[in-house]
């Protein structure tokens, strides 16, 4: 895995600018929030962040083999859309609420219910973090890995949110202690959600075709619910209008055959519907490194 193509994952700006934030939430209008990002903080971050920008314009122009005209102003749209994903955040953070219609909850819940642990698969498009608002987890602990390094505000802000629905945080950490975290929770009949789309710790991994071309699908996921026998959900959490969520809910099956080939199996049928959901929401697709290998 490339520098440009490692995890990051951080909210930027100070700690005292996060905390500003969360108080100006309790009182700015969403759409006034999203319209001062729209002209005052875009252009400044496409300006003079050229990687995030240039991967997701190859996207646009690449992959969706759109013209250029077209294809800057998806990216400029894109950059808002993460931007209003950020602002929905913290407003969620300040007390703010969203609406949701959930499709496939009834897959979810009996999960949810049920004995015995399973795995969600996420990626990074809309805004999963939300999921951990609107799918409750009473009665069996939700735990979902999160990367270690984001800042202090946003940190103590999920955890604040999460125990209040029975959700856990694991760490990433860099001895990889959180691996046999993972592998407990599962043991212990508690779900456990991972991002699926981005490579970080082994380099292990699934080269599949994705929008017509090949990408990179990291290996672990897939192989740990095999490994652990275990039901695998994917959840996509896409913004539809200022205050409104649509989540997606879908189960898949690893079918017949040894460890390796039903893992290979779930990871072809999550990049299936990633790619379904990709075409949907094109700028709603927040991974900002060239994620292709063959880009034409």
């Amino acid at each position: 895995m490339t520098e440009g193509q490692k995890w990051k994952g951080t909210t930027w700006g100070a700690r005292w600018m996060h905390h500003s934030l969360v108080g100006l939430m309790r009182y700015l209008p969403l759409p006034g929030a999203y319209l001062f990002a729209a002209v005052f903080v875009i252009p400044f971050c496409m300006l003079f962040s050229h990687q995030g920008y240039l991967a997701q314009y190859h996207f646009f122009r690449r992959i969706r083999k759109e013209r250029w005209p077209t294809a800057f102003w998806h990216t400029y749209v894109n950059h808002c859309r993460f931007a209003q994903i950020i602002l929905d955040r913290f407003y969620v953070y300040a007390g703010g609420r969203f609406e949701f219609d959930i499709s496939n909850q009834q897959v979810y819940q009996q999960l949810a219910e049920g004995d015995g642990g399973f795995v969600v698969l996420s990626a990074h498009v809309g805004n999963y973090e939300v999921a951990g608002y609107a799918l409750q987890a009473r009665d069996k602990r939700f735990n979902t890995l999160v990367y270690g390094k984001e800042a202090e505000t946003v940190m103590a802000n999920r955890e604040r949110i999460f125990e209040v629905n029975n959700l856990h945080m694991i760490v990433v950490r860099e001895d990889m202690g959180h691996l046999f975290e993972m592998n407990n929770v599962l043991a212990d009949g508690e779900s456990l959600s991972i991002p699926a789309d981005r490579i970080f710790g082994s380099n292990r991994h699934y080269d599949l075709s994705f929008l017509g071309h090949k990408a990179a699908f990291p290996m672990g996921p897939f192989v740990l619910a095999t490994q652990h026998e275990v039901p695998v959900l994917t959840i996509h959490v896409m913004k539809t209008s200022v205050k409104h969520y649509r989540i997606y809910i879908k189960r898949l099956e690893g079918g017949e055959g040894s460890v390796r080939e039903r893992a290979r199996n779930l990871a072809l049928q999550y990049a299936e519907q990633l790619e379904e959901v990709v075409m949907q929401y094109p700028t709603q697709w927040f991974n900002y490194f060239e994620f292709w290998k063959d880009e034409a």
